[in-house]
C-alpha cells in the first residue's frame, strides 16, 4: 500500500530542486530543513459536516443595521439568479462606496439561506490572500482536520469540493481586482457566486452586473424614520436631510444613528452638515467609534484613485464644484493636458465608481461632491522666484488656479457662441445651466473675479430669455457689485452691468427702479465710447423703452429717434440690430397715438427680420406681432390677424407654451378676435395667457395685470359681468401698485372697470372712476392723445347718460 502525503506547496517563490526531499525548501542561496509531518484519520478528506447540517452552513457577518428599505427590486434579480446546475455564471453587484452592495448581498445571502440553500459562505475578497483565506475557512468549517493545510491546500480542497454539489452561495465581497478572481470563477460554475465591488472593470466570468444606485427619497426618509424611531411628520427636515446627503444608504444609516443616540434633530443635523459637511461625514454616533462613515470609506478609495491616477483627482476636484447633475464630457476636454489624459482620468474614476460615465456625459454624487470640495486644500502660493519674475515683467501677481475657477473657465469656454438670447444655444445652455448655477454658488460672496461677473451675467440673460425673470435680479446685481470694485465705477463693462440690471427690473415690472440704471448706464457709454458707438444706441434704446414702460413716451420718442440714426449709421440699414432700433421707435409712435407713423417703421423691421434671422426666428414674431398691432390701431383687424395667429405659432414653438411671450402673443390674438366682434373665440386665447402669466411673472406683476383686463373685458363682452368686476378690479390694483396712480395703465384700466359698473347697475361709482381716467390720460399723454379722446368721449357721454336717467343703453 502506497503511503498516504500532502501535495507540495507552492506558496511564493518556495521550490524544491528534482529529486530532492520534499520537506527541504530553498530560499535565496540558503536552505533549510523543515519537517513536517501530518497524521490525518481515515476519511479525513470528506466533510465532517454533511447532510441537513451543510446547507445551515454559514459564517454571515451581522447585519450593520434593522432598518433596510427599497431594495425589493435588486433582491427579486438576485433571487432568480440560479445557484444549480453545470456553468452558473457569477453575478457582480457594483456601485459607489456606501450605496449599500455588501448589504443588498448579506440580505440575499440570509434569505437564501432561510430557503434551505447552503452552505452559504462570506469572503473578503479584497486581496488575493484574503479569498484563500476565505476559501481555506470554508474547508475548515467543512472538516476542522483542514486547519492543519497550507492555506492553498485547504483553499483548493473546498474549490474541489464546491465544484463536486450544487445549491451553495459563495459571496466575495469588496473585490478589487479580476485578476485575484480569475483563477476561481472559472471553477466556481455550479452553485451561485455573488461578487460586490466598487471597480467598474470589464470582469471575466461574469453576467451583466447589477448596478447599485442611491436609494429613491420615499425609501431614504424611510430609513431615517426606522433607524431614529421618529416619523417624518415629527421631524420635519428628514426630506431636506435625505436630499443633502444623496440619498446614499450609509450616510443615511450614519445620520440616522447619530440623530437616534444624541437625540438631535434633523434640522440641527442638516444645518452642521451643510456648514462642514467633511467633518459631519467622518462622525460617528458617541459609543460606536466602529462603525463606518462616509469620509473612511471614500478615503480610501481616493487613495487607490491617486495611486492609479493622480491626474484622476485632480479632474474630480474639478467635478466636485459642478452640479451633481450629467455633465457634458465635451466640458472637460481642456482640464488636462491632453484629451487621452481626460478620457484615461475619467476612465479611472468611474472603474472606482466615483463617477457615473457615459459616451457623452459625467455624473458625480453630491456627496462625493461635497466631502471632496471640503477637503481639496489650498492652492499652494507662488515661489519667491515666480513672484519676482512677475514683478520684473511687469505683471501684476497672477491669481491661484483652483479647481474652483478651473471649473468656471471650463464652463465659460463651452457655453454656445453669440447671445444667450439665441435659441439655437438653449439645449447646450439647458446642459450646462445646473453646473454654472453651482460654480457661481461655491464662490465665496466677496469674489473679485471678473470671470465670475461674465458668468452670473450671461446666466442671467439666459434664464430671462426662458420667461425665468423673477430669478435673474440677484445674479445681475452680483455682476454688477463684481464689475464695478475690479473694473471701476466709468467703465464699458459697467455699463453694461448696469443696463442689464435695469433689464432686470424691468422684466419683473419695476420700472422706476430700472430708470436711473439705465440713465447711468447710457451716461458712461457715451463718455467712454462715444457718441456715435453702437453701444451708445443700445442704450439709448433701453433708456427710451424705460420711458415708455413708465408711461412716458414723449421722452422716448428722441431716444428712440437718436438710436435708429446710430445704429443704422454703425451697423448698416440691414442689420438685426437696426430692426431692433426700427421697432422700438415704431412701438413709441404707437403709445403715442400715431399708427400711420409706426406702421411701415414696423414693416420694414419685420422684412430685415425675415431676412437676416428666417420666418420663424422669435425675433421675427415679436415684428409681426408689431405690425399686426399698427394694423390694428388703423382699424384694419382683417389684415391683423393672420399676422397675429403666425406670430403666436412661430413663438410657441420656439419658446414653448409657458413662455411669457407665449402669453402676449395669445393676449394679442385674443384682442384682435375680441375687435372682430368674436369674443367667444378670444376668451379661451385670453385665460390661457392670464394662466400662463401668474405661474411665470407672478401674481402681482404688471404684465399679469393686463391679462387679468382682458380677460374681463372679454367676460364683460359676452354679457358676463360678474366674473369680469372683480378680475377687473384685481387688474387695477395690481397695476396703481406697480405703475403707480398716475400711469396710463392705470387711466385704462379705471376706464374699463368704469364701463364694467355702469354695466351691471353701479352707475354712480362709474362717474368717479370714469372722471380720474381722463385726468391721468391728458397729463400723462396730452390733451390730444387718441386715448385721450376715448376717455374725455366716454365721460361725455357718461354724464349725458346719468344726467337723463332714464336710458337703458350703457354710453
Amino acid at each position: 500500500m502506497s503511503a498516504e502525503h500532502l501535495p507540495s506547496s507552492a506558496t511564493g517563490d518556495r521550490a524544491a530542486s528534482a529529486g530532492s526531499n520534499p520537506g527541504v525548501i530553498a530560499t535565496g542561496n540558503d536552505a533549510r530543513i523543515e519537517q513536517r509531518t501530518v497524521v490525518l484519520p481515515p476519511g479525513a478528506m470528506q466533510p465532517a459536516v454533511d447532510g441537513a447540517a451543510v446547507t445551515q452552513l454559514n459564517n454571515l457577518p451581522a447585519y450593520d443595521s434593522a432598518v433596510f428599505e427599497g431594495r425589493d427590486e435588486e433582491l427579486r434579480s438576485l433571487a432568480a439568479v440560479p445557484s444549480s446546475g453545470t456553468g452558473v455564471v457569477a453575478q457582480s453587484v457594483r456601485g459607489l462606496g456606501g450605496v449599500g452592495k455588501s448589504t443588498l448581498v448579506l440580505h440575499h445571502a440570509r434569505a437564501f439561506l432561510a430557503a434551505g440553500g447552503g452552505p452559504v459562505w462570506w469572503i473578503d475578497a479584497e486581496t488575493e490572500a484574503g479569498i484563500l483565506a476565505g476559501l481555506a475557512g470554508l474547508a475548515t468549517a467543512l472538516h476542522p482536520v483542514h486547519a492543519a493545510l497550507p492555506l492553498e491546500e485547504a483553499a483548493e480542497w473546498a474549490l474541489v469540493w464546491l465544484q463536486g454539489r450544487s445549491g451553495w452561495l459563495v459571496v466575495l465581497d469588496n473585490a478589487e481586482d479580476p485578476a485575484d478572481l480569475s483563477p476561481y470563477l472559472g471553477r466556481l460554475t455550479a452553485g451561485q457566486v455573488v461578487i460586490t465591488t466598487r471597480r467598474d472593470l470589464p470582469w471575466r466570468h461574469l453576467a451583466a452586473p447589477l448596478c447599485l444606485d442611491t436609494l429613491t427619497p420615499d425609501s431614504a426618509v424611510a430609513v431615517l424614520e426606522g433607524i431614529t424611531g421618529r416619523s417624518r411628520a415629527d421631524d420635519t427636515a428628514f426630506g431636506e436631510l435625505a436630499e443633502e446627503l444623496g440619498c446614499l444608504p450609509l450616510a443615511l444609516q450614519q445620520a440616522g444613528a447619530y440623530l437616534a443616540q444624541t437625540r438631535t434633530s434633523a434640522r440641527d443635523h442638516l444645518t452642521e452638515l451643510r456648514r462642514d459637511p467633511a467633518g459631519i461625514l467622518a462622525t460617528t454616533p458617541p459609543g460606536d467609534a466602529q462603525q463606518r462613515t462616509v469620509a473612511q470609506v471614500w478615503s480610501v478609495t481616493v487613495k487607490a484613485v491617486e495611486e492609479a491616477d493622480p491626474h484622476a483627482v485632480h479632474l474630480l476636484r474639478i467635478l466636485a464644484h459642478m452640479a451633481p447633475d450629467p455633465l457634458p464630457r465635451g466640458v472637460l476636454d481642456a482640464a488636462l493636458p491632453t484629451r487621452r489624459a481626460v478620457d484615461h482620468a475619467l476612465g479611472v474614476l468611474a472603474a472606482y465608481s466615483m463617477i457615473t460615465l457615459t459616451d457623452s456625459t459625467v455624473t458625480t454624487h453630491r456627496l462625493v461632491q461635497s466631502v471632496i470640495r471640503t477637503t481639496t486644500p489650498p492652492p499652494a502660493a507662488p515661489t519667491r522666484l515666480q513672484r519676482l519674475t512677475r514683478r520684473l515683467l511687469g505683471r501684476p501677481p497672477a491669481p491661484p488656479s483652483t479647481p474652483l475657477t478651473t471649473a468656471l473657465t471650463l464652463l465659460l469656454n463651452a457655453l454656445p457662441p453669440g447671445s444667450p438670447k439665441e435659441t439655437e444655444g438653449w439645449p447646450v445652455w439647458q446642459s450646462l445651466l445646473p453646473h454654472l448655477q453651482a460654480v457661481v454658488t461655491y464662490h465665496p460672496d466677496d469674489s473679485r473675479d471678473v470671470q465670475l461677473a461674465v458668468a452670473l451675467g450671461e446666466t442671467a440673460l439666459y434664464l430671462r430669455s426662458r420667461g425665468q425673470a423673477p430669478v435673474t435680479l440677484a445674479l445681475e446685481e452680483r455682476a454688477l457689485a463684481i464689475v464695478e470694485v475690479a473694473l471701476g465705477p466709468d467703465h464699458p463693462t459697467t455699463a453694461v452691468r448696469l443696463g442689464n440690471l435695469a433689464s432686470a427690473f424691468s422684466a419683473l415690472g419695476r420700472h422706476g427702479e430700472a430708470l436711473p440704471l439705465a440713465l447711468r448706464a447710457l451716461e458712461i457709454t457715451e463718455a467712454a465710447l462715444g457718441p456715435d458707438d453702437p453701444d451708445t444706441a443700445v442704450r439709448l434704446g433701453n433708456l427710451a423703452a424705460t420711458f415708455s414702460e413708465l408711461g412716458r413716451p414723449g421722452d422716448a420718442l428722441p431716444l428712440a429717434e437718436r438710436a435708429l440714426a446710430i445704429g443704422e449709421a454703425a451697423l448698416g440699414p440691414d442689420h438685426p440690430d437696426t430692426a431692433v432700433r426700427l421697432n422700438n421707435l415704431a412701438s413709441t409712435f404707437s403709445e403715442l397715438g400715431r399708427p400711420g407713423d409706426a406702421l411701415p417703421l414696423a414693416e420694414r423691421a419685420l422684412a430685415i427680420a425675415e431676412e437676416a434671422l428666417g420666418p420663424d426666428h422669435p425675433t421675427t414674431a415679436v415684428q409681426l406681432g408689431n405690425v399686426a398691432s399698427a394694423f390694428s390701431a388703423l382699424g384694419r383687424y382683417d389684415e391683423a390677424l393672420p399676422l397675429k395667429q403666425r406670430a403666436l405659432a412661430i413663438t410657441e414653438a420656439a419658446l414653448g407654451p409657458d413662455h411669457p411671450d407665449t402669453a402676449l402673443r395669445l393676449n394679442n390674438l385674443a384682442s384682435t378676435f375680441s375687435e372682430l366682434g368674436r369674443p367667444g373665440d378670444a376668451l379661451p386665447l385670453a385665460e390661457r395667457a392670464l394662466a400662463i402669466a401668474e405661474v411665470a411673472l407672478g401674481p402681482d406683476h404688471p404684465t399679469t395685470a393686463v391679462h387679468l383686463g382682458n380677460v374681463a373685458s372679454m367676460f364683460s363682452a359676452l354679457g358676463r359681468l360678474g366674473e369680469a368686476v372683480p378680475l377687473a378690479e384685481r387688474a387695477l390694483a395690481i397695476t396703481e401698485a406697480a405703475l403707480g396712480p398716475d400711469h396710463p395703465d392705470t387711466s385704462l384700466r379705471l376706464g374699463n372697470l368704469a364701463v364694467m359698473f355702469f354695466e351691471s347697475g353701479r352707475r354712480d361709482e362709474a362717474l368717479p372712476l370714469a372722471e380720474r381716467a381722463l385726468a391721468i390720460a391728458e397729463a400723462a399723454l396730452g390733451p390730444d392723445h387718441p386715448t385721450t379722446a376715448v376717455r374725455r368721449n366716454y365721460l361725455g357721454e357718461l354724464h349725458r347718460w346719468l344726467g337723463e336717467g332714464d336710458e337703458e343703453e350703457s354710453p
